[in-house]
């Protein structure tokens, strides 16, 4: 059966990468006293000067842009720092230098998604503590992916595991599944920190420590002490990541050139297709598709329209795209509509298939896909009312 392509959104990753070696071409102008109101000296200041005096109004708009990491500088008592000077020695330079490079592709993404579901867009530094960002990740326990999901957690968090495809491994999907559950952690604690705790050990350890401190609304430092050890370093660690890698001011550190494109396309296939014929029609190496795409275990996307799959490709040039999408048709139909430019569809699908992930709701569905309503979503669905079961699949208009 010949396949339609259901949608196509573009990445702009390249926007969101950090060039340390950017220079501020800011002038200080001063007035001095002097006879004629006319007379202004400018004086030049030093880079490092420039970043000194604008440091301050940097830090205080992050902090009120953002709760948590006005708590993150807060909280920087001696285990913070003693992970601060772990991760500034000369010996682990080489460590950051590649989670920067890293970053660069995978930090946008997380940014995407967490802006989606109101989620703070600093946890995206927890991945570089969970799995150094590397989807293929895999803990003792058997946790995988970016964020390391154990089975039964990624289950219950709508990801899909199966001999072909395991989702824990979807830097986009598991993505959402890591918002999902710490948002829901938030909502039980109240505290950033203690969700985040929550993430790495799990509400049950984290209720238990909070009874034995015998306290009503205690911070993470207060159940410090009785919450597994490797917790106990989690958030001193995670406060550390984001410090070092987020004031390249104070620590200037080089990203390696990672391995990822730029720019990319992601398209939802609704057939069975192998990412090395995709790989050939765009006449680039097998492996490097391969790593846009870590989640398919035998380099196959099963897709169907009930349940499309999801693939990731370098920008297609606009020119160049009529191959590819005749080649996904499995027809030589012209390609009408799939060019994509800054994650807006020129011309979309009529509608699209979406299976509903544990904690979704129709108001958060409709925020995702831009151009729906909840209204619109419980017309073309029958809904009667506002309720949604994770496995369900839903029709999302995109016209």
């Amino acid at each position: 059966m010949a396949a339609s392509v259901l949608f196509c959104i573009c990445a702009n990753v390249s926007q969101a990468k950090e060039s340390i070696k950017k220079r501020d071409s800011t002038r200080t102008v001063f007035v001095k006293k002097s006879l004629s109101p006319k007379r202004i000296d400018t004086i030049s200041l030093t880079q490092k000067e420039k970043e000194l005096a604008s440091s301050p109004i940097r830090e205080l708009l992050k902090d009120q842009l953002s709760p948590l990491r006005k708590q993150m500088r807060e909280n920087h008592n001696i285990y913070v720092k003693s992970y601060i000077n772990k991760y500034t020695k000369p010996g682990f330079r080489g460590h950051l230098s590649k989670m920067k490079g890293l970053a660069s592709y995978y930090f946008p993404i997380f940014d995407k998604v967490f802006n989606e579901t109101e989620v703070p867009s600093e946890i995206k530094y927890l991945a570089i503590v969970e799995s150094s960002l590397n989807p293929h990740a895999v803990s003792r326990v058997g946790a995988t992916g970016p964020w390391q999901f154990m089975y039964a957690t990624a289950k219950g968090y709508g990801l899909r595991m199966d001999s072909y495809v395991d989702e824990r491994k979807d830097p986009i999907e598991a993505t959402y599944a890591a918002a999902n559950y710490l948002k829901k952690a938030y909502e039980v604690y109240g505290d950033w920190f203690l969700a985040i705790a929550s993430y790495n050990c799990g509400q049950g350890n984290v209720n238990r420590a909070i009874n034995r401190s015998g306290k009503a609304n205690p911070t993470f430092w207060d159940i410090q002490a009785y919450l597994p050890t490797e917790t106990r370093n989690y958030i001193p660690a995670f406060i550390a990541m984001c410090y070092v890698l987020d004031n390249p001011e104070l620590y200037p550190i080089e990203a390696d050139v990672a391995d990822y494109p730029e720019d990319i396309d992601i398209i939802q296939i609704d057939r069975q297709l192998t990412l090395a014929s995709v790989a050939k029609t765009l006449e680039m190496a097998p492996e490097d598709l391969y790593r846009l795409n870590p989640s398919y275990k035998k380099h196959i996307i099963i897709g169907s329209k009930a349940n499309p799959g999801r693939l990731i490709v370098p920008k297609v040039p606009k020119n160049e795209y009529a191959k590819l999408y005749n080649f996904l048709q499995g027809n030589s139909k012209p390609a009408e509509v799939l060019v994509a430019k800054k994650q807006e569809p020129v011309k979309p699908s009529t509608y699209i298939a979406y299976k509903v992930r544990k904690g979704d709701t129709l108001d958060a569905i409709t925020k995702r896909f831009k151009g729906s309503s909840v209204s619109s979503l419980k017309a073309m669905n029958n809904l009667k009312g506002n309720m949604i079961q994770p496995g369900m699949t839903l029709k999302i208009s995109q016209d």
